[in-house]
């Protein structure tokens, strides 16, 4: 009788003529690799529904020119995770968990040799740096629409410029995620010390009045520390019960390798944050009952279509600016109280999603496409 699972088979069985994903990480040596374990079990379990050899794979395990890799798999009934033998990959899926990790020499070494690798497929390559984005999506006629005004934060004289635009400015740090850093200034003319600065907390944001532009600055760069920071534009964005919402978009490329929304869903800010992140005190909500409340049915259903059309303009674009074969990624969009929408963040890893049918969809997803690399991967080794 033939084994039901992958994990109880030898490699040389393993391979019969059936796609192999590694799931890309970084090796750890308390836990042996570091990511969601959560994630991973998803991903290996909708894998093998779909006929796929699936395993996770250290950077230092991913040894390019043999037939063979040391991986790890998930055993279900047991809950544990094992380190085996696997086939050589045919699609490297990269959920390597931290920038700082995929930043290291030898991991990025690693990566570029597997883009030049013609045995392999690799999708979502790095990170995305979030001064790049607004570059590639400010050079399309097409996206540019979506962009507020954005900066990069280097002198007080810049930070005052914008500040005469605009009263409102979110300050953003280029390497950021899940909001961590997010500062908002505001400028009250009418009150004695009208430089108001929001500093993002855990679940609460601290404030700061200040009398001057030169406190304000000081009190930023002693904020900010090293890390580069953006300013932008900040949007007066829809509310729902006196709190403001944002969108988040997946979009995922299907099996014909073309970019496809998977599903939108809406956060909404907690009450003493200035993000709308869960982490951070942020709550999920379905969007479109959002949007109804605020704007109305019939105008929510153009901007729900608007919003789709903008998410695969998006994609498609940043996918074009970064000149690498992308698979997925998640967008964080803005409705304004005109129903305005506008672009504020792209994750090339992006994290689960809470809505049941939207968790579903993305891991299917991600097997659809991975299915069209392997197929488009032996037609052009068949006609080699």
């Amino acid at each position: 009788m033939k084994p039901e699972h992958a994990e109880d088979t030898s490699v040389h069985e393993l391979n019969a003529g059936r796609p192999v994903l590694a799931i890309l990480t970084i090796d750890d040596d308390v836990l042996m690799f570091r990511g969601n374990r959560a994630n991973f079990a998803d991903l290996i379990r909708t894998g093998r529904e779909m006929g796929f050899i699936v395993y996770v794979l250290t950077v230092k395990d991913l040894k390019l020119k043999r037939s063979t890799v040391k991986g790890y798999t998930y055993h279900e009934k047991s809950d544990t995770w094992t380190r085996q033998q696997f086939p050589f990959p045919d699609i490297i899926y990269n959920r390597i968990p931290q920038r700082e990790d995929e930043m290291l020499p030898l991991v990025r070494k690693k990566l570029a040799a597997c883009l030049r690798n013609p045995r392999l497929k690799l999708f979502n390559p790095t990170f995305f740096n979030k001064w790049q984005l607004f570059e590639w999506l400010r050079s399309s006629s097409s996206t540019k629409p979506f962009i507020p005004t954005t900066q990069r934060l280097l002198t007080s004289a810049g930070l005052h410029r914008l500040m005469r635009k605009h009263s409102y400015l979110y300050l953003k740090p280029v390497s950021g995620k899940a909001g961590k850093g997010i500062m908002t200034v505001k400028l009250l003319p009418e009150k004695q010390l009208p430089f108001r600065l929001k500093i993002q907390e855990d679940k609460k944001s601290i404030t700061y009045n200040c009398a001057s532009l030169p406190k304000l600055w000081n009190r930023i760069v002693k904020q900010c520390g090293n890390a580069p920071y953006i300013v932008q534009q900040g949007i007066r964005l829809a509310q729902f019960n006196d709190r403001k919402f944002d969108l988040r978009a997946l979009v995922q490329k299907n099996q014909r390798g073309q970019w496809e929304l998977t599903g939108i869903g809406a956060r909404v800010a907690g009450s003493f944050s200035i993000t709308t992140h869960v982490p951070r005190g942020g709550s999920i909500e379905d969007p479109f009952k959002l949007l109804n409340s605020y704007f109305g049915q019939e105008q929510a259903h153009i901007i729900q279509t608007k919003v789709k059309n903008a998410v695969l303009a998006i994609a498609r674009q940043i996918e074009r600016g970064s000149g690498q074969a992308l698979g997925e990624m998640s967008l964080d969009l803005g409705v304004d109280r005109n129903g305005k929408i506008w672009f504020f963040e792209a994750n090339a890893k992006p994290m689960k999603f809470d809505e049941t049918h939207i968790r579903r969809k993305s891991l299917e997803q991600i097997f659809h496409y991975s299915q069209y690399l392997y197929n488009k991967k032996t037609a052009k080794a068949g006609g080699a």
